[in-house]
């Protein structure tokens, strides 16, 4: 028990010290989409949640794969989390032919793999735990916009801008900035933007994994086309411009995450 959390910490403490621009939401983010999903589940998909992760909530569980960053055996599971698309001009048609056709190591590719082993009746507890895990950070991944950006510039962790006179990156303003200048908690966030409609919530989850990304891709679009010079200053106002978008991926992320574990569970 003390070598495992060693272990924990070890891997944590290392956590702390990467840089916040190389995931996906940041810390709050996540756990606001793993917090959403969980207030969604049908009793019998929150009992086989709850067995297979324990005391560990699922706002928690969802920075796990940001966590093993700082393990070099998990560098394999670091494409898992994106998809490039450097043509802005895609359709929802052409996107659906070209994901039909995807076989990179890809957030498209990768999330229905894992949607494949949860439905997988024989698979081991330490694989159901991981790929749960996963799931529940991937999800929420999709619906950050710039996870769909452009290789170029790294999903926009390139485009240096000024955050309220600070030097960031565009990534890094939609991973976090916006999220941490809201001053909330991620029980409290969750509270304030937990409010779908019966048929909001019907149509996000009936809506295919293509049409997520999609929609993060369109929003990546306008996202890149406001940034106009090197080191742009954003602050209120880009936040006011943005913080309606920025909730709604959150909420999307969460409540299509519960729908899935509902049809992979239930």
């Amino acid at each position: 028990m003390a070598n495992k959390s060693i272990q924990q910490f070890i891997i944590i403490g290392a956590f702390l010290s990467l840089p916040f621009a190389s995931m996906a939401w940041g810390t709050l983010g996540h756990r606001i989409v793993g917090e959403v999903a969980s207030h969604h589940l049908s009793p019998k998909t929150k009992l086989a949640v709850k067995n297979i992760l324990g005391d560990e909530s699922m706002a928690l569980a969802s920075n796990w794969a940001d966590f093993v960053k700082s393990d070099t055996s998990f560098k394999y599971l670091n494409s898992w989390h994106y998809i490039d698309f450097d043509d802005t001009t895609l359709t929802a048609t052409s996107m659906a032919s070209k994901l039909k056709t995807d076989t990179a190591t890809d957030v498209y590719v990768k999330l229905n793999f894992i949607i494949a082993q949860l439905k997988n009746k024989s698979l081991s507890k330490e694989k159901q735990l991981m790929y749960l895990r996963l799931l529940i950070h991937i999800v929420g991944d999709i619906h950050q916009p710039l996870h769909t950006g452009h290789a170029e510039d790294k999903g926009g962790n390139s485009i240096k801008v000024s955050w309220f006179n600070q030097p960031t990156n565009l990534h890094a303003v939609w991973d976090d900035k916006m999220i941490d200048n809201q001053q909330l908690s991620y029980t409290e966030y969750t509270a304030a933007i937990d409010h779908a409609t019966p048929n909001q919530q019907k149509t996000w989850q009936g809506q295919p994994l293509t049409t997520w990304i999609f929609q993060s891709y369109q929003l990546a679009n306008s996202v890149y086309a406001e940034i106009k010079q090197p080191d742009q200053k954003l602050s209120y106002r880009y936040s006011y411009d943005h913080i309606a978008s920025l909730n709604e991926q959150l909420l999307k992320g969460g409540i299509r995450l519960a729908g899935l574990l509902n049809e992979i569970f239930g």
